[in-house]
């Protein structure tokens, strides 16, 4: 199997850390080094340009199925969720999966006046009870892998009353996200969507936009964002703009250009071949009598080889230890060599 990305993508490793990281492609390279020379050099209109926010959060818009009225941009997950954690009242019952992510737990647990109720994963969707305010889970777990039951979660939400909190960082670019599915979801860029670090996207449906205070709201948050550069903000935009940050520019410059080549590329054909790699790895994995995590995830994990990273990186094989778990990402820039490179390594 050949990559998919054509000449955006050259890397010096085989690379199987996505998850941990992106690669960037050339033209995102591009475009921010054309930025930081211009920030050298003195640029007349400012730190960057609004038209590459405005664009990326479009292409974030189109990728998960939803209007860019319901799109936030900002910097970081564990912001969005702490924006999500501060509209809960006291006392709310906010469901995880155990061993979630600390960026989908911490914020509500840092409140300190809500009430946290864990599960196993593929109990989550039993867990949910009258009473439970929301549930808070990514839908591809960073440890090992492994995908929610979706529509189970969904389902069972719904029956009680219950929001949900849906964290796609490990999961949109490779797996496909209705992100209206769902009263919240956050995103972080850097893996799966190609973007540099800084660059997140928080979406929220049109009801639940109601019950959001825009706590870190600056002039870009207001309906007329050149007109509130002074005082309070009197309007705030009538989108979920208004639960935008600040924006990093020089990284909202690179996720323009990446974000527009995953829409050209598509997500359904590098679920395609991202789990076809990550197949071939299990596949190769039980053959040498391991036996790694089962699915049909692109992430393939392998519990108690992850003292094995750093051996496999000094052979030219990029992946990651968590959780005591070897963890290889398959994405759009991997092959069917870097797999057999991978095997050969553990193989000794």
């Amino acid at each position: 199997m050949e990559t998919l990305g054509g000449t955006e993508f050259a890397p010096e490793s085989a690379y199987l850390n996505t998850s941990t990281c992106g690669l960037l492609p050339r033209r995102a390279v591009t475009a921010m080094a054309e930025l930081a020379r211009e920030l050298a050099a003195g640029r007349p209109e400012g730190a960057g340009d609004w038209g590459q926010v405005s664009a990326a959060r479009g292409s974030f818009a189109r990728l998960t199925g939803v209007s860019e009225g319901r799109v936030a941009v900002g910097g970081s997950v564990s912001v969005h969720t702490g924006l999500i954690a501060s509209s809960l009242p006291p006392g709310a019952e906010v469901l995880f999966p155990e061993g979630e992510f600390a960026s989908v737990v911490t914020p509500f647990i840092a409140r300190g006046d809500l009430k946290a109720r864990y599960a196993p994963l593929d109990g989550l969707a039993d867990a949910v009870r009258p009473g439970t305010a929301l549930v808070a889970f990514s839908a591809v777990q960073s440890a090992d892998g492994r995908i929610v039951d979706l529509r189970a979660v969904r389902e069972a939400a719904a029956a009680y009353g219950a929001r949900t909190l849906l964290d796609a960082s490990q999961s949109a670019g490779w797996l496909p996200l209705d992100a209206g599915a769902w009263d919240f979801t956050v995103t972080g860029g850097f893996k799966y969507l190609l973007c540099p670090r800084g660059v997140s996207f928080l979406t929220v449906t049109e009801e639940a936009q109601r019950t959001v205070v825009p706590l870190h709201a600056g002039a870009l948050a207001a309906e007329s964002p050149w007109e509130a550069f002074y005082g309070p903000v009197k309007r705030f935009a009538r989108s979920a703009r208004r639960f935008d940050e600040p924006p990093a520019y020089l990284s909202y410059h690179g996720a323009a250009p990446a974000l527009a080549l995953l829409e050209e590329i598509g997500v359904e054909a590098v679920h395609a071949h991202a789990t076809a790699l990550a197949r071939r790895f299990r596949e190769g994995l039980s053959s040498l009598g391991h036996t790694p995590v089962p699915g049909d995830s692109a992430i393939v994990a392998v519990p108690g080889l992850g003292g094995r990273a750093e051996e496999l990186a000094r052979a030219g094989v990029v992946v990651s230890a968590r959780a005591g778990n070897l963890r290889a990402a398959f994405h759009l820039y991997n092959s069917a060599a870097d797999v057999d490179r991978a095997l050969d390594v553990i193989a000794g």
